[in-house]
């Protein structure tokens, strides 16, 4: 019985190398270019000055890496913290970032001990459909945040 163990650890190993050699060992993700990444910018800087309202900018990819950035003159010392956490909470869950402020409001505090920034003002940016990756947007106002990283988010979207 012994000897019997080396190899049925053989075939056990055998077999799960053929199953994953029949598999692709990578995947191809779209994210936002930077040529991309500073026309949401754009969008959302204009929009911000239309509204009166200083604010910091952040613009991420798919994965949550920060891609641009913008603070406005007269913007608070945390706003910038705040909307790259707003952005990177919206492309890793790929979802606005006011339902994860919802779901917070709502009784699922787990997430406050995430690490995601359970806050309105974040986006995802779609490309095709596909998130490519996120806007998030702090000032002093959350109305204004949201209406500037929606308008913003929505630039590249060619559905």
């Amino acid at each position: 019985m012994k000897s019997l163990v080396p190899i049925l650890l053989l075939a056990a190993v055998t077999a799960v190398q053929a199953q994953d050699n029949s598999q692709p060992a990578s995947v191809a993700q779209r994210v936002i270019s930077e040529a991309g990444a500073r026309r949401v910018l754009i969008a959302a800087e204009t929009q911000a000055q239309q509204l009166h309202a200083p604010s910091a900018i952040a613009v991420v990819d798919a994965s949550g890496i920060l891609v641009a950035f913008v603070r406005m003159d007269d913007v608070r010392p945390g706003s910038p913290e705040l909307a790259i956490g707003k952005a990177r909470t919206s492309a890793l869950l790929r979802r606005p970032s006011g339902e994860t402020e919802d779901n917070v409001d709502n009784g699922r505090t787990a997430f406050v001990t995430s690490g995601f920034m359970t806050l309105r003002g974040g986006f995802p940016i779609l490309d095709h459909g596909e998130v490519i990756g996120a806007i998030g947007v702090a000032g002093v106002n959350k109305d204004n945040d949201v209406r500037i990283s929606q308008a913003a988010a929505s630039v590249l979207d060619s559905k």
